[in-house]
């Protein structure tokens, strides 16, 4: 599939969210300084050239000669959840914590985690986690047209719940504070936008299923979407 630049971004900061910053968070225990340095170095060339991360792991790919071999869109979609390393290993004490269809919520990265304690943002957390893990469950699920379809009301209802809890933590941002409270409102009309997307590119995709690369993207674009929401709220109200 030939990549634009615009997802070629994306990817980067896909990369950055669920391969590399899981892989610091395991190194922090080891050596803190040495984990933040290469986060903030990463950050900061990633940022003045977007997609930087994404042309680094195709080089290694590229190097090992599995380039062609290696979907990045598929992959990142399963890992789109963004759970971390050490979470992985400790599944089964996290099997208990279900979202309302029954799936295993996977803690996030602890960049996409937010701190504070009142309800209103940890159901925020919650809704984030939800909508990302039942994303992540595209590509084994799409072939199975039943399955798919159950799945989709499932996105289309953690959509709903994530956007209500979004509202919630925006509602309690003092007035006093209107800057904050607009770049916030300034973010959901983004991710409902790529939300439409999404939806339009199912629809897509259920008159042509061929599409089903483009559906890859779409999710990815809303995972992507979902971390920017987590990452506003953490930057303007943690």
């Amino acid at each position: 599939m030939t990549m634009g630049e615009n997802n070629k971004a994306m990817y980067g900061k896909m990369i950055l969210d669920v391969v590399i910053g899981p892989l610091l968070e395991s190194l922090e225990k080891k050596d803190k300084s040495s984990a933040q340095t290469l986060r903030a170095s990463f950050s900061k060339v990633d940022t003045t050239v977007p997609g930087f991360v994404h042309d680094f792991l195709r080089g290694i790919l590229k190097k090992a000669d599995i380039h062609d071999h290696f979907d990045i869109c598929e992959t990142l979609l399963r890992l789109g959840d963004a759970q971390g390393y050490d979470e992985i290993l400790d599944s089964e004490l996290t099997a208990s914590k279900t979202t309302p269809s029954g799936a295993a919520m996977h803690p996030s990265s602890k960049e996409l985690r937010l701190l504070r304690p009142e309800p209103s943002f940890q159901e925020l957390n919650r809704c984030a986690t939800n909508l990302k893990t039942i994303l992540s469950r595209i590509p084994i699920q799409i072939d199975d047209r039943k399955q798919f379809l159950e799945t989709i009301k499932e996105i289309a209802g953690s959509i709903k719940h994530l956007l209500d809890a979004f509202n919630k933590v925006i509602a309690e941002i003092p007035g006093s504070e209107s800057g904050s409270k607009q770049i916030l409102e300034d973010r959901k009309k983004e991710f409902v936008r790529y939300s439409k997307k999404f939806s339009n590119m199912l629809k897509a995709f259920f008159r042509d299923g061929s599409q089903k690369q483009n559906v890859f993207l779409s999710a990815n674009f809303l995972i992507y979407q979902t971390n920017v929401i987590l990452r506003t709220v953490k930057q303007e109200c943690c």
